[in-house]
Order: structure tokens, then sequence, then C-alpha cells
């Protein structure tokens, strides 16, 4: 019998500049525990908080600001595994389960990384197709899905 994975309720933040739409950029953000991993924001759901509140917690958390706009929602959760390397850190959970927003930085949006825990240590704007040349490899599927998902539906080119 094998053995049922455990997943992390998560959520992620596909964060467009304050340009958008004039300009489609997305921000991306260097971790500061693992040598040159970049990605989108993201982190746990707490307790009995929703997705949205969530949202909003980790962003403050993160990147010093949750003056944003939800623009759109994936429609379903999806999962990825953690590689060896780092599931051992991520025990008792084999991997993450995420809900995928879409979200606009209002124009007073002011990001900033030093925050009571920082999390990361740089972070850049960059054109869709310049995401999968610098995210880690264990993510990039469901990126790829994702951004599929929001160019098809109309929300970015």
């Amino acid at each position: 019998m094998s053995e049922v994975k455990k997943y992390r309720p998560n959520v992620a933040a596909v964060i467009l500049s304050s340009r958008y739409p004039l300009v489609c950029e997305f921000l991306i953000a260097r971790r500061d525990d693992i040598k040159d991993v970049w990605q989108f924001p993201q982190g746990g759901i707490d307790g009995d908080e929703s997705a949205k509140e969530a949202l909003f917690r980790e962003l403050k958390e993160e990147i010093g600001t949750d003056k944003i706009e939800i623009l759109a929602t994936y429609p379903q959760q999806l999962k990825y595994d953690f590689p060896k390397t780092i599931a051992k850190r991520m025990y008792p959970f084999d991997g993450q389960s995420q809900t995928y927003f879409l979200v606009k930085l209002k124009p007073n949006a002011k990001i900033k990384l030093d925050t009571k825990h920082p999390e990361f240590d740089a972070y850049k704007f960059v054109k869709r197709e310049e995401i999968f040349d610098m995210v880690t490899y264990f993510k990039r599927p469901v990126y790829q899905k994702v951004l599929n998902y929001f160019k098809k539906e109309g929300y970015i080119n």
C-alpha cells in the first residue's frame, strides 16, 4: 500500500507591477536562505485563515506591502512535491497545495524586503519569458500552468 502524501496549504502571488496593463512585468524575488533561488512570493495558510487573508498577510510579511488589487484566481489548487534536498526541512509535508492569485501592485505600494523575518534579499520585475530562466526547476511546471491560464483568460500577454 502506498503512503498518502501530505501537502501544506499555501498561497502564491503572481504580482504585476503598478504599470500594468501598459507594461506586463512580473515580480520575482530571490530567497535569502537558498542560493540563487528565485520565485513568486508565497506562504502557508494558517489555521482557519482564508486563502485571501493568507495572501494579504504573506505579502506584508514577505515583501513589506499588501497594497494590491486582486485581478484573478487560478480556478483550482495546484500541488507540487518538494525535492529531497528541501523535504527534510519541510517535514511533515511532502509538498504544497497552492492557491494562485494574479495581483497588481497599487501605485502607492512600496516593496520592502527588510521585514521582521526576511525571506528574500532581492527582487526584480521581469518579462514573462524571463521567469523560467530564473525560477527554481521544481516550480517551473506549476508556474507554466498558472501563467498559461492567465494568458488564455486574457489577463496577461
